[in-house]
């Protein structure tokens, strides 16, 4: 067994600083530890296992001595500690390494509840993982409502909440409580609390501003610890709400995910058997449960996905250099239905400049206005916008018949019907207005960029800048680089970009690009097995263990027959062999069919008989194998061609357009880790190790 520190030997590592305060109210003197990694609050606090000895040494310092009546954790500012230092864990090759992780949390964090004196866990900022954990072991909490982010992640990551969580949180909120932090809220894209959630779901004892959070706190500290104020927790019903509570996340669990993320299944167990276990039976069960998921491929899978996000997306590759991107001043907008008035209404917040909506006529134009305006009413009566903000937004979306409002604009955006000639003409008219220097974007799903720009003026300014429905929630922009794309007009986009929020992607101009490629790929062989006499239902089932958040005829219904049929259109058109046509779709669209489901989500008879005649049925399985070689067929053309710089690049496209589950780590290394990668093209798309264990 190597030692700890070796593993984690790039550890950024967290001191745990020990002061004396003296407490108001002649209450006595309390030793306050605080955490703090000598960065500033973009590099927050973690926990390995340097840092876990700092803390068990500070810890040792404080256990001795009578002359304190308390001990308090705090943290540095804006920050408490957001758990885990997970940069070591991908090197962690043996179990004894990874059991010996999950006991040093235990042995260090425990000994705050053991102490002599009381102890107060002080939320000054944000807590995750470890973060809350280390809280938990204290006998009190305070939180600050300034909090922006607390949270137990570890299962969307493909771990459990292992140095307490499980045990403690349970048995502090009771059971439905603690699955809301545990399970609802990772399963919820990683759905963070704010400090005032945290005190109301009872994890916090009291709650202060943020301004003087640590003097009221050590002022409460002093009441309680003279007896002025009682802590009073509500008792944690043990019986049948408790079995009830695990049953209910189970089923949700098991119906989104079907037992492809095993890290919600074991901290499912944990607090189902944590109402009858002793706290050291608690401890050691997440040992275990930890050591087995850190030596999986699951974990290696999330953990790389997390890495996507996070670094990744930050700085996409490719992407020109910044200096060269243009000032944006105005935003004109070509098209005022939902979609450009979902774009207007983005550009409006994020870039808080003026934005024009142009259509045919004047109700259009008032339609589309009007939805962004009244989306902005409805930011406003949720609290979400102050009502000066709200009126600022509103008077930034306007519209106009006439395309020379365009004539000041810096970046111009078409949103207008899926189709060339449309999309020409548009541009066409718009180069007749705007500066040289005006970029020029479509937000096209599947057409080529460069074929768009061909006979413009200037075609160098024309650049691919596509959005995924709704446009507010998923952060992907795939931006197109045309044929004669320039830098400058590439630099502008990925500048705006950023600025609207959203995690980029350089794409190369090639049909559907690269979420849609590859989802109509998957289609396209499901509804080939349907043609061919596969009951919609088996075809539906089929995708279940890749845990998508739909059903791909779900999926179907919600982006629309008509759409998908069209980009499928496009993609037979260059690849006729990969993308077959469906009759039986296009007779479905032409019946003007929503999707194969009536409002009550069952099969709509008229669909199921349009589908009707064939003769060579396939069961789920073959389903399954087919969809995934098709998958895995489609990316190693992909990256063939240059479609996007490498593997990683189709995992966060996926991730984040598409919903791809985060913890499979996005498609490739699914399609690694189940073999067909290698059997369908010959070889992994990543390295052992990269998103799996090492070899």
């Amino acid at each position: 067994m190597t030692s700890l520190g070796e593993v984690f030997a790039g550890e950024v590592v967290t001191h745990a600083r020990v002061r004396d305060v003296t407490l108001p109210y002649g209450a006595g003197t309390l030793a306050l530890i605080t955490l703090d990694n000598g960065f500033d609050h973009t590099k927050p606090n973690t926990f390995g296992p340097n840092g876990l000895a700092e803390l068990n040494a500070a810890i040792d310092t404080v256990a001795g001595r009578d002359d304190i009546v308390a001990v308090g954790v705090t943290g540095k500012p804006f920050i408490f500690a957001v758990g885990a230092d997970l940069k070591g864990v991908p090197l962690i090759t043996g179990r004894e390494d990874a059991a010996a992780i999950g006991k040093l949390g235990h042995d260090v964090f425990r000994r705050l509840g053991e102490l002599a004196v009381p102890s107060f866990a002080y939320y000054n900022g944000a807590a995750m993982g470890g973060g809350v954990e280390i809280g938990l072991h204290c006998a009190y909490r305070t939180i600050s409502s300034g909090v922006p982010a607390f949270a137990l992640p570890e299962t969307f990551l493909g771990l459990v909440p292992g140095w307490g969580g499980t045990y403690l949180l349970p048995n502090l909120i009771g059971a439905e409580r603690a699955l809301k932090v545990i399970i609802d809220n990772p399963l919820a894209q990683n759905r963070m609390l704010k400090g005032a959630q945290a005190y109301e779901l009872g994890i916090a004892d009291a709650i202060f501003d943020s301004a003087d959070f640590l003097e009221e706190s050590l002022a409460w500290t002093a009441r309680v610890l003279k007896g002025e104020i009682t802590v009073r927790r509500p008792e944690v019903d043990r019986g049948k709400a408790w079995d009830d509570a695990v049953a209910a996340a189970r089923w949700n669990v098991d119906g989104k995910l079907h037992g492809a993320a095993p890290s919600y299944v074991k901290a499912l167990d944990l607090v189902a058997a944590a109402k009858d276990r002793s706290r050291d039976e608690g401890f050691a069960a997440e040992d275990e449960a930890l050591c087995s998921l850190i030596m999986s491929d699951e974990l290696r899978a999330g953990l790389y996905a997390f890495d996507l996000t996070q670094k990744r997306a930050k700085k996409p590759a490719g992407a020109p250099d910044k200096a060269l991107a243009r000032k944006v001043t105005k935003v004109g907008v070509v098209g005022a239905g939902l979609m450009a008035s979902q774009l207007a209404l983005l550009f409006a917040r994020r870039l808080e400049v003026p934005v024009v909506l142009t259509d045919l006529d004047q109700e259009r134009l008032d339609k589309g206005v009007g939805y962004a305006h009244g989306e902005i009413d409805k930011l406003l009566g949720k609290g979400r916008l102050s009502p000066d903000k709200a009126n600022r937004l509103k008077s930034l979306i306007s519209g106009s018949l006439t395309k020379d409002a365009f004539a000041d604009a810096d970046f111009v955006i078409e949103a207008v019907f899926e189709e060339m000639s449309v999309k020409k003409k548009v541009f066409a008219e718009v180069e007749e207005y705007v500066s040289a220097e005006c970029v020029l974007a479509t937000n096209t799903s599947s057409l080529s960029v460069g074929e768009m720009a061909s006979g413009l003026e200037h075609p160098e300014r024309v650049v691919g800048f596509h959005f995924f429905n709704p446009v507010a929630v998923l952060p992907l922009l795939e931006i197109v680089r045309g044929e004669q794309t320039g830098d400058a007009a590439l630099a502008t986009a990925f500048a705006t970009g950023r600025a609207l929020k959203k995690s980029c992607v350089l794409v190369k101009d090639a049909p559907a690009f690269v979420v849609n490629r590859v989802l109509l790929r998957l289609l396209a062989e499901i509804v080939k097995t349907v043609d061919e006499g596969t009951p919609i239902e088996v075809a539906e089932r089929a995708a279940a263990p890749l845990g998508l958040p739909m059903p791909p005829f779900v999926l179907m219904g919600l982006v629309g027959p008509a759409i998908a049929l069209h980009v499928n259109e496009t993609l037979h058109e260059a690849f006729p062999d990969r993308f077959p046509l469906s009759d039986n779709l296009a007779k479905m669209v032409a019946a003007g069919k929503s999707g194969v489901y009536l409002p009550d989500f069952s099969l709509d008879p008229e669909v199921v008989q349009i589908f009707a005649g064939g003769t060579s049925p396939s069961t789920e399985q073959q389903v399954l194998d087919r969809a995934l070689t098709a998958l895995a067929e489609e990316i190693r053309i992909m990256l063939d061609e240059g479609v996007v710089a490498a593997p990683q690049d189709i995992d966060l496209c996926m991730i984040l357009g598409a919903g791809w589950p985060f913890h499979l780590g996005g498609i490739t290394p699914y399609l690694d880790r189940s073999g067909v990668a290698e059997r369908a093209t010959g070889r992994r798309f990543l390295a052992p190790g990269v998103a799996s264990l090492p070899a």
